[in-house]
């Protein structure tokens, strides 16, 4: 297990504080301007850098991205995408997989990693980012990203938790120009109140408690105002109700305005240099409007020094000032660039070193292999094994089909890949695109970590990778007939666009019913960004479906880990499958026609809180595959009767707000944070097999609360192991805050009045036991 730090606290905060503000007094005012943005001169291979100043002993701030590796370096890890580690719904395996990441950064000189994401949380399944976070369910997001955080920042690294709000389309997601030349706005995201805090502020709040240092304003408006210029959000809600002590950053080229956006609460602008010629509307603001507002008045030099005390408090909170701290790697800066142009635009150019003069990177894998390889299988989620198809037993001709199975046929880094619809899109889905990808030093393929299992047992394995042959029906490479098909599909998801289809990528639907048509016994597994429609899941052939999500460079390892059982599976859906796309929502807004009106691009958010499972219960649709279900090889009961105990842990009732005489914390009001409720029952494992399962509680609310109040909402889950015929109490431990509703009226979080509902079961819809509790 990772070392944990003691968590960080309030006289934490204070104290550095009070360091930041005596080092910002011996700052010039140039200095303290240098402090507000990028400067790409002294980047060191940083996606984003404050300049060091040496004179203070002050060694910058190097930025890099991302939530599943540090990208745009050699010699890292790509780990399992954020929704493969919510997959898990295990909070320590989320944890360690953060903590490798966190010491992998530090290695490299990352004094700011950016990340974990809680936006977009997956209010549209077709989302091109919803991979990088932890799902659409707010309690589930809200854990890992605060097991994220503190994985992250026991490592002495920075946090910048994103994109802060309402962040839920690549579609328009920032700001263009129309065909005649005139500025078109960033989509609208308009949600009311209560869904905001409810909904998608929630994981965001579990960040700031955590100890988040910074967070990222996203690139999209909220209610027609730029986020990173919006006052409401980033003062009244991110300062004065959660407390937050951190700073905000921009998305990168994500400002609007100087003096607008800094008297909001921005307190960085990002990266700090003029933006592409292709990336339109952005501009760069900071470095001179500063300038003009200070000596306009429309900026004051004490909001200047709040900004630059707030930048400096996390460097001293987690001792970044320390000589130890490691300098960014030397070989980034030349990587960054190969990565952004090109080798041959390089050498064209003359930039690029002699080949014996080529910078290496330092090497900070370590054994996180290992890390990758554990949290890929535990968050594979097996959702069909008729007639224990899995695990395998002894199969002697092998068939692997599918364009997933292979190495990537254009390399090993999937930033610049375009989702191509045609079958020479060959190569393993190990992880997404844009600035959340890694470059992989190397990855196990499905197909190699099953030619090693082949050789162990004395088995023969025959493939094909095209998916255009599969699709054809072209088997004539095959013979014989193989025991046993796998089949491996994807989706390819990426920063800058959304997804398009509800299917597997590349005529996956043909090529999975013409494997299931050849051979008797056929395994899908899938890897994919997010939710997928599965046509073929009740095909009679195929006995067995996996979703493994974006795995990370162990994805071989991983799958075969679960296929021949030495990992029992144990994920579960951390979102919902349909059985048709237009089942699960509201579809992501996208303006066909050209668009000349400024503000055109709205996205209503009139649902409210019901989206994904919520959604479905509300609008009574069966779905193929519920949130939070997943098969194992063995099977598990609620013991005792499937009874289920629920109490107080009040003297007397709860009040329905909190003492509004109690000051504010770093979270938010402490109230919030106490426990007041304890929910248990107990598990047993009835089958053959030791594995995990993952007991869930939901909670329905008392009908006093007000209209728009989900069916049923996520509060508890634990991953637990048992072995063949052990029972276990679990106990599920409810904080104020988890029974309580955002009151828009009043600006409080109220517990109703009224009897609550608590059902504890193995998914959203597969609830075993249940118990009632009034608490005010």
């Amino acid at each position: 297990m990772a070392h944990k730090r003691k968590p960080i606290g309030n006289d934490d905060w204070a104290k550095a504080s009070e360091k930041a503000k005596i080092f910002t007094l011996q700052l010039t005012i140039e200095e303290k301007i240098a402090f507000t943005y990028g400067n790409a001169t002294v980047g060191a291979g940083c996606i984003g850098a404050i300049p060091p100043i040496p004179r203070l002993n002050f060694t910058g701030i190097c930025m890099s991205d991302g939530p599943s590796a540090i990208n745009r370096a050699e010699f890292i890890t790509v780990f399992p995408s954020g929704i493969t580690a919510a997959a898990t719904w295990d909070r320590s395996l989320i944890y360690q997989r953060a903590h490798a990441l966190g010491e992998e950064a530090r290695g490299k000189g990352t004094k700011v990693w950016l990340g974990p994401v809680a936006g977009p949380m997956g209010r549209h399944g077709l989302g091109g980012r919803n991979w990088e976070g932890f799902g659409p369910d707010p309690f589930l997001s809200g854990e890992a990203m605060e097991a994220t955080v503190r994985g992250i920042q026991d490592n002495g690294v920075q946090t910048s938790s994103k994109h802060y709000i309402l962040n839920e389309q690549e579609t328009q997601r920032t700001n263009s120009t129309s065909e005649d030349g005139s500025p078109v706005d960033a989509i609208s995201s308009n949600a009311d109140d209560r869904t905001l805090h409810e909904l998608y502020l929630w994981p965001f709040a579990n960040a700031v408690k955590a100890g988040t240092t910074s967070v990222m304003c996203s690139y999209n408006r909220v209610k027609q105002t730029y986020a990173c210029e919006n006052p409401y959000l980033l003062k009244e809600i991110l300062r004065d109700e959660l407390g937050f002590a951190g700073y905000v950053v921009s998305d990168w080229f994500g400002t609007h305005s100087a003096a607008k956006a800094i008297n909001a609460g921005l307190e960085v602008e990002m990266p700090g240099y003029t933006p592409p010629s292709n990336y339109q509307g952005a501009s760069f603001f900071f470095k001179d409007g500063l300038a003009r507002g200070l000596e306009d008045g429309s900026i004051t030099e004490d909001r200047l020094n709040e900004m630059v005390q707030r930048i400096m408090t996390p460097y001293f909170l987690l001792g970044q000032d320390s000589p130890d701290y490691p300098s960014p790697d030397p070989s980034s800066s030349l990587l960054l660039l190969a990565n952004d142009v090109g080798l041959l635009n390089l050498i064209d150019s003359g930039i690029l070193p002699q080949p014996g003069q080529f910078p290496r990177g330092r090497d900070v894998r370590g054994n996180h292999a290992a890390v990758v390889r554990e949290v890929a299988a535990a968050g594979t989620v097996l959702l069909k094994n008729t007639n224990q198809t899995l695990p395998l037993k002894s199969p002697k001709v092998i068939g692997v089909f599918g364009n997933d199975a292979v190495e990537p046929a254009n390399g090993l880094v999937v930033q610049d890949l375009d989702k191509i619809s045609s079958g020479s899109n060959i190569g393993n889905a190990f992880i997404g695109g844009g600035s959340g990808t890694g470059r992989a030093t190397s990855i196990v393929t499905p197909l190699e970590a099953i030619r090693t299992k082949a050789r162990e047992i004395g088995a023969e394995v025959q493939y094909i990778a095209t998916n255009e042959l599969l699709a054809a029906g072209n088997f004539k490479s095959i013979y014989p007939l193989p025991d046993l098909c796998l089949v491996f599909q994807k989706t390819f998801a990426s920063e800058g666009s959304d997804r398009t289809s509800w299917e597997l990528d590349n005529n996956s639907t043909a090529a999975i019913r013409n494997v299931a048509k050849l051979c008797g016994n056929t395994i899908v597994v899938t890897h994919s960004g997010g939710i997928v429609t599965l046509p073929w899941a009740d095909e009679p052939k195929i006995g067995a479906i996996l979703v493994a999500h974006y795995p990370g460079e162990q994805s071989g390892n991983s799958i075969v880990d679960i296929l021949w059982g030495d990992v029992n599976p144990s994920g579960r859906l951390p979102y919902t499958i349909p059985f048709k796309g237009e089942d699960s929502g509201p579809p992501i807004v996208n303006l066909t026609q050209p668009v000349k009106d400024q503000g055109a691009w709205q996205a209503d958010f009139s649902e409210g809180q019901l989206i994904d499972y919520r959604h479905y219960d509300a609008m009574n649709i069966t779905p193929r595959y519920e949130f939070g279900f997943g098969l194992s090889y063995t099977a598990f009961e609620l013991g005792n009767g499937g009874k289920v105990d629920a109490s107080s842990l009040s003297n007397s009732s709860l009040s329905a707000k909190p003492n509004p005489d109690v000051k504010v914390e770093v979270g938010g009001h402490p109230e919030l944070w106490e426990d007041v409720a304890i929910v248990t029952a107990r598990v047993s494992n009835v089958g053959k097999f030791a594995g995990h399962t993952v007991p869930q509680l939901y909670v329905s609310f008392p009908s006093s609360t007000p209209q728009g109040t989900p069916i049923r909402v996520l509060r508890g889950f634990e991953r637990v192991y048992l072995v063949a015929g052990e029972t276990a109490e679990v106990s599920f431990r409810l904080k104020r805050r988890n029974v309580s509703y955002w009151d828009s009226d009043d600006q409080v979080w109220v517990v109703p009045e009224g009897v609550f509902t608590f059902n504890v079961g193995f998914s959203s819809r597969d609830l075993r036991g249940q118990a009632k509790l009034k608490l005010r």
